[in-house]
């Protein structure tokens, strides 16, 4: 694979990173779904996202198998 094929993958996987966090306020139930351990105290905050990882793998792994199965 190219450089340049490596920096425009790069540059896709940070551009739809970076959508994620800018529109996170309007997805209310990613980051809170049953299973994501968050403990508050009073200045601290521990913040474990188990479910939100899970499904985010899954999802990547789905697009990514998707992906290379087409390219073939």
């Amino acid at each position: 694979m190219g450089m340049g094929k490596i920096l425009l993958l790069i540059g896709g996987v940070l551009l739809v990173a970076g959508l994620i966090f800018h529109y996170s306020d309007k997805l209310g139930w990613f980051g809170r779904l049953p299973g994501d351990i968050v403990v508050e105290k009073e200045n601290f905050r521990l913040y474990i996202p188990i479910t939100t990882s899970i499904l985010l793998s899954i999802l990547l792994t789905l697009i990514l198998y998707l992906i290379n199965r087409f390219r073939h």
